[in-house]
């Protein structure tokens, strides 16, 4: 069974084309390693490659920053450049999530805070607005 799971933020902003009839969208996704040990890196980064209607998707949707629970299978990526042998591994994407809610994703890439008093403000509006209470 070839299945892999990965949540993680997207590194840049995906890159989309076409080819024919098809819409690819190419991207990755920096995952944040558990344990971390000196001298590591913190995250891995991990290739995708999304077709057609869930690549349009991502075009749409998806930005640099966006976390994104991912679903795929892992597929070698191999090719030869000037003699040379290149040898890689990409995810092709079967589905998809955001990972988190949009006010919070608007929220971390604009550095917006809420404080306890805004929330509280908003509570009392909305239970004030009810006709039922």
């Amino acid at each position: 069974m070839n299945r892999v799971i990965l949540i993680g933020r997207l590194t840049k902003d995906p890159e989309i084309r076409t080819s024919g009839n098809y819409t690819i969208a190419s991207f990755s996704i920096a995952v944040d390693r558990k344990f971390k040990r000196d001298g590591e890196p913190e995250a891995d980064f991990f290739n995708y490659t999304a077709f057609n209607k869930t690549a349009e998707f991502i075009e749409k949707y998806c930005k640099k920053g966006t976390k994104m629970a991912v679903e795929g299978r892992i597929q070698n990526d191999n090719y030869e450049k000037d003699g040379v042998k290149h040898y890689g591994v990409k995810i092709m994407v079967d589905s998809l999530e955001f990972a988190e809610s949009k006010s919070v994703s608007s929220a971390a890439s604009t550095k917006a805070e809420i404080t306890g008093d805004e929330f509280a403000d908003a509570a009392s509006t909305l239970t004030e607005e009810l006709p039922f209470t």
